[in-house]
């Protein structure tokens, strides 16, 4: 349980501190800082939804559901006998970028995003794209996590695997 709450504290910890920085550094100046031309870019915005900007509810039930279900991995972990690394790791990135997002919903009513990768804009079949969102760190370790249960699924749930060949034999 330490390495979950501590990657939980961790997580937050950097989200809040990056956000910091972008907000004094690109908000206020209202500059973009290029690190890679055409490529990685530091930018500043404001995201009222959910990933990708997505806008599917009102602010406060974007929080609500946030909160349900970051209270419900949390319970779920805590319940759980399950102390590998990989699930810890796992629902700790993932519960620490719930949290460090639900804080700027809670203190500023949108969520700060500054990293940009630039990987394609442009028309396709007509309809303008920019392929990548710009996001934070936050949204980093939430879909680090998410991909560490996905691709290590077997190795961050062995007793589920185990049974599931058990029942196919």
């Amino acid at each position: 349980m330490k390495l979950f709450l501590s990657l939980i504290l961790l997580v937050i910890t950097a989200d809040q501190l990056t956000k910091k920085l972008a907000v004094s550094l690109l908000r206020d100046s209202g500059q973009t800082f290029t690190i890679i031309p055409n490529l990685f870019s530091l930018t500043y915005a404001e995201n009222r939804g959910v990933a990708f900007g997505v806008e599917f509810a009102p602010p406060a039930v974007l929080l609500l559901l946030t909160g349900l279900i970051t209270a419900t991995v949390v319970f779920y972990v805590i319940r759980s006998k399950n102390r590998s690394p990989l699930f810890l790791l796992s629902f700790g990135l993932i519960v620490g970028g719930g949290i460090g997002n639900m804080i700027d919903r809670v203190s500023i009513g949108h969520v700060v995003d500054f990293i940009y990768f630039d990987l394609y804009h442009g028309n396709i079949f007509g309809t303008w794209v920019s392929l990548w969102p710009i996001f934070n760190v936050a949204d980093s370790a939430i879909t680090t996590g998410a991909c560490i249960l996905i691709l290590f699924y077997n190795r961050v749930f062995p007793d589920a695997t185990a049974r599931e060949q058990n029942n196919a034999g």
